[in-house]
């Protein structure tokens, strides 16, 4: 078991890189590049998501794909930097920036639905997990032109990837990110379910 000793020491520093993850996660950077590019608030159109896929639905591929990216690179940079201090707080910090798109204090904790985010911790965690996802959201999404079953079959899969790879811990956080992916995609489930949901490439 743990030594209590060592984790009372810990706490801190684990406390201090949820919240820099948190921070960095939080960033919304679909709302400031679409209102850099004067396209208004991307809360009022299509799902009313800050996401990749709802900023697509203002036509702007370009602001789409750079929303993905930093979306992404948030979650990673959050991991690699807090990773200098041990891999559990590198861990932890991807806790945090996951929470931080979800959750934002800056827009009444209302954001995105993770799944860049998602990856971009996947990428710093373990890149092979990163290949099992892509590949899975890109199969489903080609097949169905449905971003948000793309991502829910790729939820399902890291984490028995990750498992089967050997990643313990990491498929032990990627449970719970995949769960909370299923939650905040609860909408999105009801609406595939009744034929409704919009597909990759509809506009708002």
């Amino acid at each position: 078991m743990p030594d209590p000793n060592s984790w009372q020491l810990a706490l801190p520093t684990l406390l201090a890189a949820l919240v820099f993850g948190y921070l960095l996660g939080s960033i919304p950077f679909g709302l400031l590049l679409t209102r850099a590019a004067g396209l208004g608030d991307v809360r009022k159109i299509g799902s009313g998501n800050i996401g990749a896929t709802n900023v697509l639905r203002t036509g702007n591929r370009k602001l789409a794909a750079a929303t993905l990216l930093l979306d992404a690179l948030k979650g990673t940079a959050a991991v690699l930097l807090a990773g200098l201090i041990g891999p559990d707080h590198a861990l932890i910090a991807g806790l945090g920036a996951f929470l931080g798109h979800l959750y934002p204090v800056w827009l009444g904790f209302r954001g995105g639905k993770g799944v860049a985010t998602y990856l971009g911790v996947l990428v710093a965690v373990a890149w092979q997990g990163a290949l099992v996802f892509a590949a899975a959201w890109l199969a489903v999404a080609f097949l169905t032109r449905y971003s948000s079953l793309a991502a829910l079959v790729a939820a399902v899969a890291v984490p028995v990837a990750l498992y089967i790879l050997g990643f313990g811990r990491a498929a032990e956080l990627f449970v719970l990110l995949s769960l909370i992916v299923f939650v905040k995609h609860r909408a999105n489930i009801r609406r595939l379910l009744s034929g409704t949901e919009s597909r990759i490439g509809a506009k708002g």
